[in-house]
């Protein structure tokens, strides 16, 4: 119990990673250098994304219509308006940039491997899952902007969502490609899935110093202090907390299966750090995607921290 509360290996490079932007910002001519290996690391990543999720995957979540349909809602509609209701419960709780980071975070999809592992431990519907997992990702290509821009400019929010269709296009280009290619390169996929899992973090890790980089050079740290940072824990806390409360909430009112809101669950309540960063770094101005991304940062720790502790609990009983 004592180590599900550590953070695992990845979010300590993260933490490192931050440590070194802090340092040693990119500035000056490398500045142009660095953001265009981290536009090539996304392609990368989302045309990875395409490859390795089954066509078979795809279609076999529309013949399991009920609780796909279920968690796409979860995720893309009633975890939106959560994050928005909590900005007008609260709004001088958080700077508008933070709460631009919340509505980021809701609007994102579930994830891959976390959601699946964890469903797994608590004897869920692993398949299902898997299903999940590769449709959530699929469909927030297109709604995560969507739904992002739909938050903003409803609550007033700062940020650059003006090109939402474009952006769209360069992601779902990739993963297009990688879904063609997977017609000749599907086991080859299968056989280098670690090799691949590593490029998701590079990609991440890249990602993230490029951000707060960014955020670093225009005086991220002189705005945020260490009352910002409370508060935010405390926000990221309380949407977490009414994120599995509501998932398991709505499984049990649709009178799903143990099994089926076991992966309604977690896909529901997980976000995904690995579709996360690459996106802000597209979706929002330099200086400010490295304060955007920092909720997603301290939510992926405390969604993997707090499955391990529910999935174990839901084993036993």
């Amino acid at each position: 119990m004592f180590a599900r509360l550590l953070p695992d290996r990845f979010v300590l490079l993260l933490i490192a990673t931050i440590g070194v932007a802090s340092l040693l910002p990119v500035r000056g001519f490398a500045v142009p250098i660095v953001s265009a290996l981290a536009n090539i690391a996304i392609f990368s990543l989302f045309f990875f994304h395409g490859l390795r999720i089954a066509h078979d995957a795809v279609w076999a979540g529309l013949r399991h219509w009920r609780l796909q349909l279920a968690v796409l809602v979860f995720v893309f509609g009633a975890m939106p308006l959560l994050g928005f209701s909590l900005s007008r419960l609260m709004p001088a709780m958080l700077p508008a940039d933070l709460w631009l980071g919340i509505f980021f975070l809701c609007a994102l999809p579930s994830t891959v491997q976390a959601a699946i592992a964890s469903s797994s431990m608590a004897r869920g519907n692993v398949a299902a899952s898997v299903i999940a997992a590769a449709l959530s990702n699929l469909s927030g290509v297109v709604l995560t902007p969507l739904v992002l821009a739909a938050l903003a400019s409803t609550s007033g929010a700062g940020g650059d969502l003006s090109a939402i269709g474009r952006i769209a296009t360069l992601l779902l280009l990739p993963f297009a490609l990688g879904q063609i290619a997977r017609l000749w390169l599907a086991n080859w996929a299968d056989r280098h899935k670690v090799w691949i899992g590593r490029l998701d973090r590079t990609t991440i890790l890249i990602t993230v110093y490029v951000a707060f980089s960014a955020a670093v050079v225009d005086g991220l740290w002189q705005k945020l202090g260490a009352q910002e940072m409370a508060l935010l824990l405390c926000v990221i806390c309380l949407l977490l907390t009414i994120a599995f409360a509501g998932s398991w909430a709505l499984g049990r009112a649709l009178g799903l299966s143990r099994e089926d809101r076991i992966t309604l669950l977690f896909s529901g309540a997980h976000k995904s750090l690995a579709t996360g960063a690459p996106m802000a770094r597209i979706l929002f101005p330099a200086a400010q995607a490295g304060l955007i991304v920092l909720p997603l940062m301290l939510y992926h720790q405390l969604q993997l921290t707090v499955s391990a502790w529910i999935a174990a609990r839901i084993a036993r009983n």
